[in-house]
């Protein structure tokens, strides 16, 4: 009955482990931010890395254009090269922004709201839910345009129906050309998610708005060899150690990661770079200490069936009722008998020829 019960309890241990294991992976499929790797290259190869910089980093533009004329250069040092036919395919894609404020009006009303400044295929790595029209592009010729969250859309125009309306910033007139679902849930609010948030174009935000300074850069890129992406943005992008933290997002909620997280608990939260987190960072990181902890409790509900099975084995070969000599005995045996009836077969064979 003992066994029995062991057995069961193992077993039941070993389901929960399985349930924790899918839990993990839904967790970091859950954040589209982190899954650029995945939607840009379905056969690997490819790596998102992500750049935080300090509010006194200095980054510029011309910075971010001097960066990615160098990858060019180490792209082609190592025989990596655009073999697609198609002519707008592209070997990487990249996005930066600035977090900032700004002042946005209609005939109507006006509102002050935390604003992004993108530059780049921003989008393309923050794919937020559209409820009306379309994203822009940070590399637009023109730079008026503006995607809004659904509170801004109701408190300017009561509607989130408004794509295509203009606003003003600054008095200068922008076009919406989108209304985004902006993520609630206690976790998003803590992460910074608790206010109308506004995206312009970087120099929309420079010149119009309150801007701390370009704070965040990512890029995909190919990766040929593990590592070769996270070693070449944190050599290259130009600004020192203390006032950047690299991250690489493809892997970020692996074993390996989760371990890594769980190995770092209590200085996890010590940061003294002075770097800012924007809210989808400050998520990634809530989610890296849920992943772990979960990660955590799966090894422990695996340790029980295995040192069950451990024990019962353990009990089995104490009362097997045989030794490993019998076996040695019985397998010579059968080793011996096998070969006399070899033997006996080729005899015949010769008696027969004869």
């Amino acid at each position: 009955m003992k066994k029995v019960v062991l057995a069961i309890s193992g077993g039941i241990s070993f389901l929960v482990f399985l349930i924790l294991l899918a839990v993990i992976g839904r967790l970091g499929s859950s954040l589209q931010e982190q899954q650029m790797a995945e939607r840009w290259s379905k056969d690997g190869g490819v790596a998102q890395v992500s750049c935080f910089f300090a509010a006194d980093a200095g980054v510029t533009e011309e910075g971010i254009r001097m960066f990615e004329h160098s990858l060019e250069g180490a792209l082609q040092e190592v025989s990596i090269s655009q073999s697609s036919g198609n002519p707008t395919a592209r070997l990487w894609a990249d996005a930066y922004s600035a977090s900032g404020k700004i002042t946005v009006s209609n005939n109507k009303t006006s509102i002050q709201a935390e604003a992004i400044g993108i530059g780049g295929d921003f989008f393309l790595f923050h794919p937020l839910r559209l409820l009306a029209g379309s994203y822009f592009s940070g590399n637009d010729l023109m730079q008026d345009y503006c995607v809004i969250d659904q509170d801004a859309a109701w408190q300017l125009f009561g509607s989130n129906n408004v794509a295509g309306m203009t606003v003003y910033i600054g008095s200068v007139p922008h076009i919406i050309t989108g209304v985004v679902e902006r993520p609630s849930g206690k976790l998003e609010e803590k992460a910074g998610l608790d206010s109308t948030v506004i995206y312009v174009s970087y120099q929309t935000l420079e010149n119009l708005g309150t801007s701390y300074g370009i704070n965040h850069y990512e890029i995909v890129m190919p990766n040929p060899v593990s590592g070769f992406a996270f070693d070449h943005v944190q050599k290259n992008i130009g600004v020192e150690d203390t006032k950047t933290e690299v991250v690489e997002n493809t892997s970020r909620f692996s074993l390996m990661s989760n371990l890594q997280t769980i190995g770092e608990f209590g200085s996890r939260s010590m940061n003294g770079k002075a770097i800012i987190y924007p809210y989808w960072e400050n998520l990634a990181r809530g989610y890296e200490d849920i992943s772990a902890l979960v990660t955590l409790f799966m090894i422990l509900f695996l340790l029980y069936p295995v040192v069950m099975a451990i024990v019962l084995f353990c009990i089995w070969w104490k009362h097997k009722g045989w030794t490993m000599h019998d076996v040695r005995v019985k397998l010579q045996d059968r080793v011996e008998l096998y070969v006399e009836k070899n033997r006996a077969r080729r005899q015949m064979k010769k008696r027969g020829k004869a």
